[in-house]
């Protein structure tokens, strides 16, 4: 049986799918399952990782665990939750979502997930870490703006990303939890090709036959516009150090990391957009 945490959100959800096609046995863990729509045969258990006794009860008789957390300064500490009460199940196998750039940057973004990608690498089970890139589906946040016909607010600049398919992340992930191939691995997850935020709405303008525009925002204002729409001002600064570091070329890193895992080619943005295309008005 394999747990994975995280069951409703776009890579979970699309790892739990992919194990359930494979027909492997799957555990679905969410704080509402009473709402997950999720896969026939998929078993779904209610999971807090504030809560360590449902944790306890969602890693008992698993043999491998797909650890995903919703980014935020709780990482570390859920990680931590979810890594004890695996341990003391008796878990073999552990795959970590983790973030591109984790422990090796002067600007700490990302590093939510250092505390448990050490935690794990000290542990006894087998272990994984995944470090994707940002993630293609993250240009749904613009969807609003380009349906209205609005320029997309660019906080990046010109700098680039190894942008990476989330469906590529969640395949890595199926490989590493069900074959011996990526065991004591650190697998960074990239696209092929370096994309800004302008490249990105040049794409998705092909797609959709239209012009997608963009617009430079400064990085005090970009500041100023989440904080009052109530955003934890700890996440605002990491999401403008970010910003900042993707600007000054600070995440212009690509790798062959999927090609390796998959034996193919990793997705281009351009296949990611048009297969979601709908969202953006399409």
């Amino acid at each position: 049986m394999i747990l994975v945490t995280g069951a409703t959100g776009t890579v979970g959800g699309e790892v739990v799918r992919l194990l359930a096609d494979r027909g492997e046995p799957v555990r679905a863990m969410t704080r509402n399952p009473e709402k997950a729509t999720l896969p026939a045969g998929v078993e779904v258990v209610r999971g807090d990782f504030d809560d360590p006794e449902s944790l306890a009860n969602a890693a008992t008789g698993i043999e491998a665990l797909f650890l995903l957390d919703a980014p935020g300064p709780s990482v570390a500490q859920h990680d931590r939750a979810m890594l004890a009460a695996a341990g003391a199940a008796g878990v073999r196998r552990v795959v970590k979502l983790s973030a591109i750039g984790t422990g090796e940057r002067a600007v700490k973004v990302g590093d939510w997930h250092l505390p448990g990608e050490q935690e794990l690498r000290s542990g006894d089970a087998e272990w994984t870490v995944l470090r994707p890139s940002s993630f293609a589906s993250n240009a749904l946040r613009m969807a609003p703006a380009i349906r209205a016909g609005q320029p997309i607010p660019n906080p990046n600049g010109t700098g680039t990303q190894g942008v990476v398919d989330p469906r590529d992340v969640a395949e890595v992930a199926v490989r590493a939890l069900v074959s011996d191939k990526h065991v004591g691995q650190v697998l960074t997850l990239t696209g092929s090709e370096l994309l800004s935020l302008p490249d990105m709405a040049v794409r998705l303008g092909e797609v959709l036959g239209r012009t997608v525009a963009t617009v430079d925002v400064p990085l005090d204002a970009y500041r100023d516009e989440m904080l009052a729409r109530g955003f934890d001002p700890v996440f605002v600064e990491l999401r403008v150090n970010g910003a900042k570091m993707v600007m000054e070329g600070g995440n212009a890193r690509l790798t062959d990391d999927v090609a390796q895992a998959l034996g193919r080619p990793p997705r281009t943005f351009a296949t990611w957009a048009y297969d979601h295309r709908d969202a953006f008005g399409g």
